[in-house]
């Protein structure tokens, strides 16, 4: 009998031994000591406290060598300490035996066996709200979840965490003078029974008062209280104030800012509060070099100045030259006094690209109007007058003049922009051409993608993304410029392929990029220090004419990773899958990718 267990791709094997002993080596970390110390009769979280707690102390063992009379007063100590870290699972008449041995000259056993006894079990629970928050809805909805009830096992965790999160609760909604008038855990051994009353006191609520902006005369006030997530007169929230200086400290126009209320200055409970900026420098030269398996070594320049024209009205220009892009590009942005994620830009763009059969000379104008509606969810309308020479395999010399008008809508959940470690992304896009009107060709595109990571135990972590895209067009298909059409291929793509290597072919095989895109990825990361990571991944898509003949390529391959102030270092080894005469090929990133 035959038992094919393992996979026959030689890349899989490879990806499953280096998991294999990446395990093997995090197991190493919690390799036997001199002192062993066992734990019979427990499991579950009651275990791992009770291993917590008779975690040997520093300098029992010293260079290999235990302290023998040291480690008898510790084990003398282990019946209470684990009678204790018993407690808060409700277990108060725990019966624990230790038993010291040494099984080699050096080497010693602490043998513990536990008999947790009867739990002790809650005769009565009452939560209740006193003062003038005792008729908010939050509040009561928190002390009709309170997760202990009559007749459960008693937890202090969840007694400690429920207590939290009820005061948290009041301060969030202004009663800054909440506190737990009572607290208490009556435990009658005897009876097996414990009794909690818990009484939170509200005091008065707490309104916003004013709020003073110091250290800049520059920009206009009206600019700067774009940042500011809160008015007079609202309840008093530390989730916004915490808001409002994110905003600041995420503004290009400041290097430093703090935002501090004053309880102890609030006058008819009027809590004022006071921004401090330190104006960033106006005007800004940004020399760089960078590297990128898709673009090649790249050198640029860019200049950013805060307030052309106009205080807060920004100008971006940036010259960048590499081995398969040049270009220059500039746009200039003016705010919106609606919110901060609201403002209008007019950019203009030059490009250059030489990748594989593909040559682009591209020029494009566009303004643009970004609304944002909240919740990180942003609306782009724009409209982009360009123009482009292209060549593409037997396409030669062609040219086309476009006015493309699109809509974009985007959402984010992350964590964190530079280093996220949980969140989701979505993104749909619209834009198309008709000859009516100034272009050359007439059609529509749809382009949409999403990713997820997904935080898992033991420091590991899922990452999926998908993109998808469409074009509807009734001309002739080589009327749509190269940058309009679709490849696959790349750092962010099907890993394993060169760049834009991907898609449909003309008769002499070269890509000529297609109507319709699908790929997909999925990345399984493990941390392994505080800024290091590897990951083994799996890629799949392609571009295509027709449904009817897609062939989706595959790639696999395992990844290194390194956390900066900029983001991530990504290095990456990629194999192609079910292709004859598979190739290794290297990707290297900077950023967050998804």
């Amino acid at each position: 009998m035959k038992y094919k267990c393992l996979p026959r791709s030689p890349l899989l094997r490879v990806i499953l031994l280096g998991l294999f002993i990446l395990t093997a080596v995090s197991s190493r970390l919690y390799a036997a000591e001199p002192v062993e110390v066992r734990v019979v009769g427990l499991e579950g979280e009651p275990l791992k406290n009770v291993r917590s707690a008779l975690f040997l102390p520093p300098g029992l063992v010293k260079e290999g060598a235990v302290d023998r009379l040291w480690l008898e007063y510790f084990s003398r100590q282990a019946e209470s300490k684990v009678r204790r870290a018993l407690e808060p699972f409700g277990y108060y008449g725990a019966l624990v035996t230790t038993a010291l041995e040494e099984k080699n000259e050096g080497d010693y056993t602490l043998l513990v066996t536990v008999s947790t006894g009867e739990a002790i079990r809650l005769a009565e629970v009452v939560v209740t709200i006193q003062g003038v928050g005792a008729a908010e809805p939050l509040l009561l909805g928190k002390t009709a979840t309170f997760p202990l009830r009559t007749g459960d096992q008693l937890h202090h965790e969840s007694y400690e965490k429920a207590k939290s999160e009820i005061l948290a609760t009041s301060r969030e909604l202004g009663y800054l003078d909440a506190h737990f008038s009572t607290h208490e855990i009556r435990v009658d051994p005897k009876t097996a029974s414990a009794r909690i009353h818990l009484i939170l006191t509200s005091g008065s609520r707490y309104l916003f008062g004013t709020t003073t902006i110091a250290g800049t005369t520059y920009y206009p006030d009206d600019l700067l209280r774009r940042y500011i997530s809160f008015a007079a007169g609202e309840p008093f929230s530390y989730k916004a104030v915490g808001k409002t200086q994110l905003n600041f400290a995420s503004s290009p126009y400041f290097k430093s800012v703090s935002v501090i209320p004053d309880k102890e200055a609030a006058t008819a409970l009027r809590v004022p509060v006071v921004i401090t900026v330190v104006p960033a420098p106006r005007l800004t030269i940004r020399p760089g070099i960078g590297y990128g398996t898709d673009t090649g070594a790249r050198t640029s320049i860019g200049l950013k100045h805060l307030s052309l024209f106009a205080p807060g009205n920004t100008l971006n220009s940036e010259i960048a030259v590499a081995e398969r892009l040049q270009g220059a590009g500039t746009a200039y942005t003016i705010p919106s006094k609606q919110n901060i994620e609201t403002f209008s830009t007019i950019q203009l763009n030059l490009q250059r690209e030489v990748v594989n059969d593909t040559v682009s000379k591209l020029a494009y104008l566009e303004p643009s109007r970004t609304t944002g509606f909240g919740e990180n969810r942003l609306g782009t309308a724009y409209v982009r007058l360009m123009y482009e020479e292209y060549s593409v395999g037997l396409e030669n010399n062609s040219t086309s003049l476009l006015l493309l008008p699109g809509l974009r809508f985007s959402r984010h959940g992350y964590d964190d922009l530079i280093r996220p470690t949980k969140g989701w992304h979505y993104s749909l896009e619209t834009r198309g051409a008709h000859r009516m009107v100034i272009s050359d060709a007439s059609f529509i595109q749809f382009i949409a993608d999403s990713g997820v990571i997904v935080p898992l135990p033991w420091r590991l972590s899922v990452k999926s993304r998908v993109k998808g895209a469409t074009t509807a067009i009734n001309d002739p298909f080589t009327n749509i410029p190269s940058s309009l059409r679709f490849f696959a291929g790349g750092d962010n793509s099907v890993r394993g392929y060169v760049y834009k290597s991907l898609g449909p072919k003309d008769v002499t095989g070269d890509v000529v990029g297609g109507k319709h895109l699908l790929q997909g990825s999925m990345e399984l990361q493990r941390a392994i220090f505080d800024k290091w990571a590897v990951s083994t991944f799996y890629d799949v898509g392609n571009a295509f004419d027709d449904v009817m003949n897609l062939k989706l390529y595959q790639g696999a391959g395992i990844g290194l990773h390194y956390e900066t102030p900029i983001g991530a270092l990504n290095l990456s080894l990629a194999r192609q899958i079910s292709v004859p005469n598979p190739q290794l090929r290297i990707h290297f990133t900077i950023g967050f990718q998804l």
